[in-house]
Parts: structure tokens; C-alpha cells; sequence
């Protein structure tokens, strides 16, 4: 296994999963991470965007979130890099795992109930749907 991409929005979900790719670092040396961040850009009023300092800052805020998932790998000497996409996160991962050719996907579980997540989704159960690698959704 060398392409793990983590995805993670900073969440203690997100923390769990980046444990488990430490773990799983410790069974394959070399294995690099991606780890995946996305700006939901629907909760952000396009003109926003339009400013290359109002993105800056944006990227900056995603990076000050996924501070300790960063300081976890670089901790356990895990190779890894960090990709800031915009957009809807399931369908950003989706894209991104396969136009990257990821041996797995690992993410954190949102733990949603059941009602909820038959109105609303979640990002990881969009993924689980769709993604055609192996995923490793953690609690």
C-alpha cells in the first residue's frame, strides 16, 4: 500500500482516522498520505471567492483546522501532502481519490442517526457509495 489519501475537516472523527493511518504506517514504511480538506463552498456567497486574498485566507482558516491531523504524521515521520479543494467534500473525494488512483480512502464517520442520514446524507455514506477504492470509514 504507498497512496493513502485521509480526508479530514479537522473534526474529532477526522482525528480517529488520522490515528488509524499512523497505525497503518507503522505496517507499510512506504506508504504517503494525501490528506484530502475541502471548502464547502455552498455554505460561502460566490463573490468571495472572487478575491484571490479572500481565497487565501480561506485556505489558510482549512489548514489552521487540520493542524493536529498535520502534526500526527509528521509526528510518526509519515510522509505526506496536503490537498485544499473547493466544492461539495463528497463529490470533491470522489473525484480526487479516483483521478489519483488511491490504494485507500480513510475518513472519519460523522455518526449521524439513522433519520438524519436518510434526510440529509453524509459525506462519508456519498463516498462509501461511490468511491472505487478501498475506504476505511473510523468512529
Amino acid at each position: 500500500m504507498k497512496q493513502v489519501f485521509l480526508a479530514s475537516d479537522g473534526s474529532t472523527h477526522a482525528l480517529n482516522a488520522t490515528k488509524e493511518v499512523v497505525k497503518l504506517g507503522e505496517g507499510f514504511p512506504e506508504m504517503k498520505v494525501t490528506v484530502i480538506t475541502v471548502i464547502d463552498t455552498s455554505e460561502i456567497k460566490s463573490a468571495a471567492l472572487d478575491f484571490k486574498s479572500d481565497r487565501d485566507l480561506l485556505h489558510l482558516k482549512r489548514l489552521q483546522k487540520i493542524e493536529k491531523t498535520l502534526h500526527l504524521l509528521k509526528e510518526a515521520n509519515i510522509p505526506h501532502k496536503v490537498e485544499i479543494l473547493q466544492g461539495d467534500p463528497a463529490e470533491n473525494i470522489i473525484q480526487y481519490v479516483v483521478e489519483n488512483h488511491a490504494d485507500m480512502l480513510i475518513l472519519g464517520n460523522r455518526g449521524l442517526n439513522s433519520l438524519q442520514e436518510m434526510v440529509l446524507g453524509s459525506v462519508s455514506h456519498k463516498i462509501i457509495k461511490q468511491a472505487d477504492c478501498p475506504i476505511l470509514v473510523v468512529k
